[in-house]
């Protein structure tokens, strides 16, 4: 799969977009000073952003993968190993770990409905996972043009592809790691077997298959923000005068 069509002309849609004096309707100097001040914030933001960019591409290759993992697919219940998650042509791969079943002190609301509904709350996904799934089911064809993209999660195949179906996945690979260690060797799981949602990153050469990059802030800060660049919500709230709000109880499942 390939783009179709003729790429864009970069220099003319940059002089398209660019204008230094842009203002909007009503606002008063105050307003304007204060905004200039923030792209100035924003530009450099977006600079190291690009450095830090750069500067994780430039990482040399991680560990070999510990072992060939085999999982089972949610869509057919098939065994997949990991080195067959490389299509032709596409030497990188991007798994994220969705907690399925969630966090066991997690009290959010469960499923709304359907099957998944039915099962105890402490088996059922959690809210934030899905909502980061949600996210990438729309982007997954575009992504999946450059790179290999998998979702993983220790629940029955099963019950994971019911989940896809009452969710609406459709442009996603779906895999469970029930009878493998993958989680557990790519600290996507505690030693207790709590679920945790973290990024892997690995690519295929002649050596082999090699881990590159993990989203490894989760455990320095604790939180879930290193997710942010593929969900989407927060990068909406946080344009917003009132920016994320409490975030113990959002995303959920269920909205009253």
């Amino acid at each position: 799969m390939a783009p179709k069509g003729s790429p864009r002309d970069m220099d003319k849609w940059r002089e398209t977009l660019r204008d230094p004096d842009i203002k909007f309707p009503g606002e008063s100097s105050e307003y304007r000073r204060a905004r200039n001040q923030l792209l100035e914030a924003e530009d450099e933001l977006r600079r190291l952003n690009e450095q830090v960019a750069a500067q994780r591409r430039a990482l040399p290759a991680g560990g070999l993968l510990a072992q060939d993992y085999v999982f089972e697919s949610a869509a057919d219940g098939s065994e997949v190993r990991f080195s067959e998650l490389f299509a032709p042509g596409k030497d990188t791969l991007v798994i994220y770990h969705m907690m399925f079943p969630r966090w066991s002190n997690d009290p959010r609301a469960g499923a709304p409905g359907g099957k998944t509904a039915l099962l105890p709350l402490v088996e059922q996904p959690c809210p934030s996972c899905t909502s980061v799934v949600d996210g990438l089911n729309g982007p997954a064809t575009d992504v999946s043009d450059r790179v290999n993209l998998v979702v993983v999660a220790k629940t029955d195949p099963a019950r994971l592809g019911t989940y896809a179906q009452e969710r609406g996945w459709r442009n996603l690979r779906l895999l469970s790691t029930r009878n493998n260690t993958f989680n557990r060797d790519y600290h996507g799981e505690t030693p207790e077997g709590e679920q945790i949602p973290v990024l892997n990153v690995f690519s295929r050469d002649e050596d082999g298959i090699h881990h590159r990059w993990a989203s490894e802030l989760t455990f320095v800060r604790g939180d879930n923000s290193p997710l942010d660049p593929i969900w989407p919500i927060w990068g909406v709230l946080d344009l917003t005068p009132n920016g994320r709000g409490q975030t113990a109880a959002y995303p959920s499942l269920q909205y009253e």
